[in-house]
């Protein structure tokens, strides 16, 4: 029987090489597709919490893409100790396929304090019991979907998304760029901070890089969109329980040159910001071929 949360937890669970050097895998289902942006931020999170010492909190994180992951083969993960201070430590991490770069992600970490705090009101939404999960709707429509990519688009996932306002993947219509999804861990994976964090960052580059797509009624299988990561950033403001329903509220204020810049705050199902996201994303027109 399928776990494709314990596999996600397998995932995240890095072997360390040496003091600062980690080896991660990639799951077998990808291995005709890129390494997932997500995987390697939450891995790479992980290799740099391993170098911190654990009275210590991510606060934020800020990553770049800079080559396609290969899943066939390992990634390696280098960390480097950029400083640890009274208050913060922040780490530098590289990630390595192929001898050459492939991601690189800076985090720094804070002891927790107290301090002033406000936020912005979590916006409303309909209930996530009131919603079709991502996994049903894609089985209502798997017959338009080509044999050869039909189980991996029907597959059990290890985050379970509810989207309010979900495109028509085969004919979509230009809609507001501005959207939410509520989105958990399929099961319970505990109450270690730091791993709630890992999952969290895993899931958060789930719906993001569409919402520039949005406006322009354009989805995944558009055969002259172009679309990846370009790099990702997190803050995270509050404690993270990811097996509990959060409200991902994202937009996209701008779109031009080829990329496209969305934002995303994450609430909890009791109205907490606990994290902020942004991130820039490929947008571009595939050029016909003579």
């Amino acid at each position: 029987m399928s776990d494709p949360v314990g596999d996600l937890l397998v995932l995240l669970d890095i072997e360390r090489l040496e003091l600062d050097l980690f080896r991660g895998q990639s799951p077998d289902e990808r291995a005709n597709q890129r390494v997932f942006g997500g995987q390697v931020i939450a891995q790479a999170l992980v290799a740099a919490q391993r170098t911190v010492s654990e009275d210590r909190i991510c606060h934020s994180l800020h990553a770049y893409f800079i080559r396609p992951g290969d899943p066939k083969v390992p990634i390696i993960y280098q960390v480097d100790h950029a400083r640890d201070g009274g208050s913060f430590t922040t780490r530098r991490v590289v990630a390595i396929q192929h001898g050459k770069q492939i991601f690189n992600l800076a985090a720094s970490f804070q002891v927790p304090e107290e301090g002033w705090e406000h936020q912005h009101d979590m916006p409303e939404a309909p209930d996530p019991e009131t919603l079709k999960g991502l996994r049903d709707r894609r089985l209502e429509i798997a017959d338009q979907v080509p044999e050869s990519i039909r189980h991996e688009f029907t597959r059990e996932r290890d985050i379970e998304m509810r989207d309010v306002s979900p495109l028509d993947l085969f004919n979509p219509k230009p809609a507001s760029d501005s959207h939410q999804v509520w989105m958990r861990v399929a099961r319970d994976a505990g109450d270690n901070q730091a791993l709630n964090q890992c999952l969290l960052a895993y899931a958060s580059d789930m719906s993001l890089l569409g919402t520039g797509n949005r406006p322009h009624g354009l989805t995944w299988f558009d055969p002259k969109l172009m679309s990846a990561s370009l790099d990702h950033a997190i803050w995270f403001h509050a404690p993270v329980k990811f097996s509990d329903w959060h409200l991902y509220v994202m937009d996209s204020p701008f779109a031009g040159g080829g990329r496209s810049f969305n934002r995303g705050s994450i609430y909890n199902r009791d109205g907490k910001l606990v994290a902020s996201v942004a991130q820039e994303g490929l947008m571009r027109q595939k050029k016909r071929k003579n």
